[in-house]
C-alpha cells in the first residue's frame, strides 16, 4: 500500500472516512474507530466503554433483536465483532466484496441507533462480570492487571479496561446513555475501508447513512501521572504451579520518534525463538516455557515489558535472569547482526499485514484517530531502516533506568521481600 492506494474524505459534521483500495482482493473490511476507551472514563464510569461496546450489538429500532444483526453478517459468511482498548473502541465487518453495502448499514445502525434495552443492558452486565472472573483464573493476564494498576495507580491507565465487578456492577443505562450521546458523535469517529472498493461509492453509502449526524462535544482522555522515583514491586498471592513475572519501565508515547528504536530493542530483547530473553532463559537455562517482551504506546506515555511464566522455586533466578539481560543491554547495545535480524523481522511482520483488508482497514483508521494522520507502510520501513546501533544504546540507556522500574508476580508468595532486592540495573 503506497501514499496513492488511500483517500480521505471529511464530511461537514467531522466524519472523517478512508478508503484504501486493494483491487486484487474479494473482500471488503469496514472500521468504525470511535474516541472511547477506558482514558476516557472517571473512576465512577470504570468500563462503560467495554460494556457499551457490547450493548449495540443488542438490538436497534431497525434490526430490534441481537440475532438479526449477527445473522445480516453471518448470512453472507461475513465477520462482525469490536473491542475496546484504553485509547478508542473499534467496530468492523469483514465480507465478500459484494456484501459491502449491508457490512456498512449494519455497522452505522448500531452505532447510531441502539435500543440500550435495559433487561439487555443486565444480561451484558452479567456477561461483563463473568468475563472479569475469567481473568481472575488465569494468572498471565493476572499479572497485567497487576502491573498496570502498580506503575500508574489510581488512574485510567492502572485498570482493567473492562473495569471491576464493583464498577461494572454500579454501571446504569442512564449513565450508558449519556456516555454513547457523549463520545459516540461523527466528529469523535473514523470509518476506515479497505478491499475491492472505489473510495466513492464508500463516500456515498457512509455519507448516506451518517452525513446527516449532528456534531457533539465529547470529552478527553485523561492524561497520565507518572509519580515513580523508585522501584515498585506487587505480589500477589495465589496458589499456582507456575510463578507469572512480569516486569516494565515507563517509556515512550505514540508520538515519541525514538518508538521505533524501542520496537527494535523488544524484538531483540524477547520477540521471537533468536531473541536474547528466549535463548538465555528457556534454551541455555531451561527456566521457563514462555518468555517474552513487548513495548506499549500511548497518546502521551507508554511502556516496556518483559515476561515469564517459571516454576516457583526458580522465581528468584528467573527474575534475576530478567533484570540481567535489561542491564546487558542497556550497557553493551547490540550487535549491527542483531539489528539487521530485528528490522528484517519488523519490516516482514509489517508488510505481510498489507495483504489482508481488515489489516488495512485498521493500519487506516487506527492512525487517524489516534493522530490524525497516516503513515503508509513505506514511510514506516524507512524510519525502521534509519534506526542505528547507537540510536538503540541511547534508547536503552534513557528507558532502563530502575527509578522507572515496577516489577508484578502471581504466584504462591505471600511477601516481595525475595524480589525488592533484585531490581538493580546498574
Amino acid at each position: 500500500m503506497h501514499q496513492q492506494d488511500y483517500e480521505r474524505t471529511t464530511l461537514e459534521n467531522g466524519l472523517r472516512i478512508l478508503t484504501g483500495t486493494m483491487p486484487g482482493t474479494r473482500s471488503v473490511a469496514v472500521s468504525i474507530y470511535v474516541g472511547a476507551g477506558s482514558r476516557y472514563e472517571a473512576a465512577e464510569e470504570a468500563g462503560i466503554s467495554h460494556l457499551l461496546e457490547h450493548l449495540v450489538f443488542k438490538g436497534t429500532t431497525k434490526r430490534p433483536s441481537p440475532q438479526q444483526i449477527s445473522e445480516a453478517i453471518d448470512g453472507v459468511g461475513g465477520v462482525l465483532n469490536a473491542g475496546t482498548d484504553r485509547e478508542l473502541t473499534v467496530y468492523y465487518a469483514k465480507v465478500a466484496a459484494p456484501h459491502f453495502a449491508l457490512a456498512a448499514d449494519v455497522l452505522c445502525d448500531m452505532l447510531r441507533d441502539p435500543l440500550m434495552a435495559e433487561e439487555e443492558l443486565e444480561k451484558e452486565r452479567k456477561v461483563v462480570i463473568e468475563e472479569l472472573a475469567s481473568i481472575g483464573d488465569s494468572p498471565a493476564q493476572l499479572v497485567d492487571v497487576l502491573l498496570d494498576a502498580t506503575m500508574w495507580p489510581d488512574q485510567p491507565l492502572g485498570r482493567d479496561v473492562a473495569g471491576t465487578e464493583a464498577s461494572v456492577s454500579a454501571l446504569t443505562r442512564e449513565g450508558a446513555v449519556a456516555y454513547l450521546r457523549r463520545q459516540y458523535v461523527p466528529n469523535n469517529m473514523v470509518v476506515a475501508v479497505a478491499g475491492a472498493i472505489e473510495h466513492g461509492r464508500v463516500v456515498e453509502e457512509v455519507g448516506r447513512a451518517l452525513g446527516d449526524w449532528g456534531r457533539g462535544e465529547p470529552a478527553q482522555w485523561f492524561p497520565a501521572v507518572n509519580e515513580q522515583a523508585a522501584p515498585r514491586v506487587a505480589v500477589q498471592y495465589k496458589r499456582t504451579e507456575q510463578a507469572h513475572i512480569e516486569m516494565a519501565l515507563h517509556a515512550l508515547s505514540s508520538r515519541d520518534p525514538d518508538r521505533f528504536a524501542l520496537d527494535l530493542i523488544s524484538v531483540i530483547l524477547g520477540e521471537g525463538m533468536s531473541s536474547r530473553l528466549f535463548v538465555e532463559l528457556r534454551e541455555q537455562r531451561a527456566l521457563c516455557y514462555d518468555v517474552h517482551s513487548y513495548a506499549s504506546h500511548y497518546l502521551d506515555t507508554g511502556s516496556f515489558a518483559v515476561y515469564a511464566g517459571v516454576d516457583p522455586k526458580k522465581s528468584v533466578e528467573a527474575t534475576q535472569a530478567l533484570v540481567e539481560e535489561l542491564a546487558k543491554l542497556r550497557a553493551g547495545g547490540v550487535t549491527d547482526e542483531e539489528l539487521h535480524k530485528a528490522k528484517e523481522l519488523s519490516k516482514g511482520r509489517l508488510l505481510l499485514r498489507m495483504e489482508d483488508t481488515r489489516s488495512v482497514s485498521g493500519w487506516l483508521g487506527g492512525q487517524e484517530m489516534l493522530s490524525g494522520e497516516v503513515k503508509t507502510p513505506d514511510e514506516i520501513v524507512a524510519l525502521i531502516e534509519a534506526v542505528t546501533a547507537d540510536d538503540i544504546r541511547r534508547v536503552a540507556r534513557c528507558v532502563f533506568d530502575e527509578r522507572q522500574l515496577s516489577l508484578a508476580v502471581v504466584g504462591p508468595f505471600k511477601s516481595d521481600k525475595r524480589f525488592a532486592s533484585l531490581l538493580r540495573l546498574g
